[in-house]
């Protein structure tokens, strides 16, 4: 019987290195490495591993984790990226509003957004809130306009930052 931490790893891999679209794919995969699953099992394994599943520009979803960067790699290496599209994390905009940031995603890319802020234990940010598209990020007290950007910057690329009229 093998171990349940060597089947994370492997799931962990096949996410990274694969673009897996369900769990009934990701179950055929394991099985085909020796882990036969149920869906249950399955389905515990990508909670604990805070997986989400995100939309391509074809229409068709993925897992990803929430500290991978390696969504826009699967994405081209199955032809499914438009070069045009923007895959950083699913990122479109930043907008602040007093000391809370706005962060705009794309459909289904907020959550782990907001995860990775959140693990992060950034001490100006003091936390978050996100939907599916949209993330309300509460920045500390006191922060100027340019600190503000510092820290988002860490998380978002600031070419996308729109300043206030």
């Amino acid at each position: 019987m093998k171990s349940r931490r060597k089947r994370v790893e492997v799931i962990v891999e096949l996410i990274k290195s694969q673009c897996i679209s369900s769990q009934e794919e990701l179950a055929n995969k394991l099985a085909e490495r020796g882990y036969s699953v149920t869906q249950a099992t399955l389905s515990r394994d990508l909670k604990m591993l805070h997986t989400t599943k995100v939309p391509t520009d074809r229409g068709t979803y993925v897992y990803i984790l929430p500290d991978s960067n390696s969504l826009k790699d699967k994405l081209l290496a199955a032809g499914q990226l438009d070069m045009n599209a923007n895959y950083q994390s699913g990122f479109i905009s930043l907008v602040f509003s007093g000391d809370i940031a706005v962060i705009k995603t794309r459909n289904g890319y907020a959550p782990g957004l907001a995860y990775d802020i959140d693990i992060s234990n950034c001490p100006e940010i003091l936390g978050t809130i996100a939907g599916a598209n949209t993330i309300f990020a509460v920045l500390k007290e006191g922060l100027t306009p340019e600190q503000k950007l510092e820290v988002m910057g860490k998380f978002v690329p600031l070419k996308h930052y729109i300043p206030p009229f």
